[in-house]
């Protein structure tokens, strides 16, 4: 993951920058509500005034000489400021919350839009349990800063600033006093925080951690069972939950030990606001108005310290989520678009590998200097050992990786010039490890070609000799196939993944060990059928099975990451190498079975 931000809130604000009106208008919302409620506590310091004072009163001395009038503007001025507390407070609330709604929605679709866009291998590196944990938890996170947090730093700034600056104005000589405690208060509040933040980046780390676990648990259930491991993951998943609590904790108790220091602070403020204050009114040097809303209001400027540790522990947390999902958003895109487009319909299908070397993460080479050229329309095969490259080879095609040296080309065209969204839609590619999403059979064979009608989709099941045993589903293909087509067999699956390709009608087939999952009856009418699949298209054919690619135009066999043998069918029986080897075995094996 790329390196987080030193500064995680201003990178925030860079990113909501199209929202800076909503921004402005909640931050206002919120100063006001917090200045509206400060005000019951100035109005019933002028009431004292005008009770005690009367004609000497400040509301006399502003030009309203009877008292009655006084008390009525008084109240007047109440409920004025009552309504508007009420109406900020709608205003900041509906604000804030707005945006936080539409922050955490844009910013998970942003994210998860730009991890679609990096490559495979990062994703290798990676856990699908941390990820999700970013997506999820530390996106959620900043939602509720937004909601709640963004306003409680906004009402504990906007509350001191007013308050000193009315104790500065009304009684300077005293004023000083009550604010004695503040520096050493804000001084260990963010000492504090400083060494909360890298305690609160462990937290979201090991919620990852224990997201993690949990996901890959989930999709192994069937293999947790069969090993009677459920003790062994439950102790796993017990001491990863362990560990984020422990990690938790040490947050906890750390963000918990500065509130008495607070609380003796703010005492320390309070009382000598009460001594002083009274001996300046018993010395005429202080109204009784001021002097009672100074005692009351001392409160409203010390005791918000109390909730600033508390402040400060959410704004690390969501601090935290930011700098994790900020870090993912900055990742770098290891795979670029290319500018040039690649329309469908113009797309002939010969590929050419020209002396391609490719190593994953720096480790030794998967291919070396291999070339390859591929006629439009042809069908070739390639078979090897486990290991010597096979299906490297096609995903360098889909460009799920990119080449360290060499050139790949579609019709004589450099692949990294190309539009990846073009080049990836020339292509259609059945996976050895075929992945089918949560919903219908219909839903699975559409994926890719989302506007394909009913009769296509029936028609390409059929080619792909699927459409016989989804008949036989409780609702056809309506049938819900589960997470990852869990309810159908391997060989269901591999002929749904074909009949997925099929409607698709990509001018470059890849078949990946295609029929590697079903029974020799199913793959001899899936041959058929591919005799018709692949005309008029250029078909690269990977198998163990032999008798998948027999009648291929070439045959390659690879080693290694090398090409070693090359031809027909039967040109390479009469080689008597690797390939002829193979052929004997698997078809000695088919006539035992046969006998069996």
């Amino acid at each position: 993951m790329a390196t987080r931000s030193a500064y995680p809130l201003l990178r925030l604000l860079r990113y909501a920058k199209p929202y800076q009106p909503q921004i402005w208008g909640a931050i206002a919302c919120s100063i006001f509500r917090t200045l509206f409620d400060l005000a019951p506590p100035y109005l019933i310091g002028v009431a004292v005034d005008v009770v005690i004072e009367q004609e000497g009163s400040l509301l006399a001395r502003l030009g309203i000489q009877n008292t009655l009038t006084q008390l009525l503007v008084l109240s007047l001025l109440t409920i004025v400021t009552w309504g508007l507390e009420s109406l900020s407070q709608y205003g900041a609330d509906k604000l804030w919350r707005n945006l936080a709604q539409t922050m955490q929605h844009e910013l998970r679709v942003d994210t998860y839009n730009h991890l679609q866009e990096l490559e495979l291998a990062y994703f290798e590196d990676r856990s699908s349990g941390t990820l999700l944990s970013i997506l999820n938890d530390d996106i959620n996170q900043l939602e509720r800063f937004l909601n709640f947090g963004a306003q409680d730093i906004l009402g504990f700034f906007t509350r001191v600033f007013a308050v000193g600056f009315s104790f500065v104005l009304l009684a300077p000589g005293i004023a000083w006093l009550a604010m004695v405690p503040i520096p050493l208060i804000l001084w260990g509040t963010f000492a504090f925080q400083s060494r909360l933040a890298p305690r609160y980046d462990a937290v979201r780390d090991q919620a990852g951690l224990i997201n993690n676990r949990l996901a890959n648990n989930l999709s192994g259930i069937a293999t947790i069972k069969s090993f009677t491991a459920e003790a062994y993951e439950r102790e796993r998943v017990y001491q990863e939950s362990n560990a984020y609590r422990h990690s938790n904790q040490r947050a906890i108790t750390l963000s918990v030990a500065f509130q008495p220091v607070l609380r003796f602070f703010i005492l320390l403020g309070f009382v000598l606001t009460l001594y002083l204050g009274g001996r300046e009114v018993l010395n005429g040097r202080l109204s009784v108005g001021t002097y009672g809303f100074m005692v009351f209001i001392v409160q409203d400027l010390l005791w918000p310290f109390t909730e600033l540790s508390e402040i400060m522990d959410e704004y690390q947390r969501a601090m935290a989520s930011v700098r994790r999902v900020m870090g993912l958003l900055d990742t770098p895109i290891a795979i670029p678009h290319g500018e040039r487009l690649l329309p469908l319909s113009s797309v002939k299908g010969a590929v050419q590998f020209e002396n391609i070397t490719f190593a994953y993460n720096g480790r030794t080479p998967v291919l070396k200097y291999l070339s390859l050229s591929i006629p439009a329309g042809s069908t070739i095969g390639i078979v090897g050992a486990t290991g010597s490259g096979k299906s490297t080879l096609v995903k360098l095609l889909l460009r799920f990786y990119e080449i360290q040296s060499g050139r790949i080309l579609i019709d004589g065209v450099d692949i990294r010039e190309l539009n990846l969204l073009d080049l990836r839609r020339c292509i259609g590619w059945v996976s050895q490890d075929v992945f089918l999403f949560h919903g219908t059979v219909a839903e699975n064979i559409r994926y890719g070609s989302f506007d394909a009608s009913r009769e296509q989709i029936i028609q390409a099941a059929k080619l792909a000799e699927a459409h016989e045993f989804i008949e036989q589903l409780p609702q056809g293909y309506d049938t819900i196939v589960g997470e990852r087509g869990q309810k159908l067999s391997g060989g269901q699956r591999q002929r749904l993944a074909i009949a997925r390709a099929i409607l698709k009608d990509p001018p470059i087939l890849i078949l990946d060990e295609a029929t590697s999952a079903v029974d020799n009856e199913t793959e001899a009418a899936i041959q058929k059928s591919l005799q018709t699949i692949t005309q008029n298209r250029t078909t690269i054919a990977i198998a163990h099975r032999l008798s998948t690619i027999r009648h291929a135009d070439c045959i390659y066999v690879m080693d290694n990451g090398e090409i070693i043998e090359q031809g027909t069918h039967e040109e390479l029986l009469l080689l008597n190498g690797i390939y002829a080897g193979l052929w004997h075995v698997q078809s000695g094996e088919l006539q035992l079975n046969s006998f069996s």
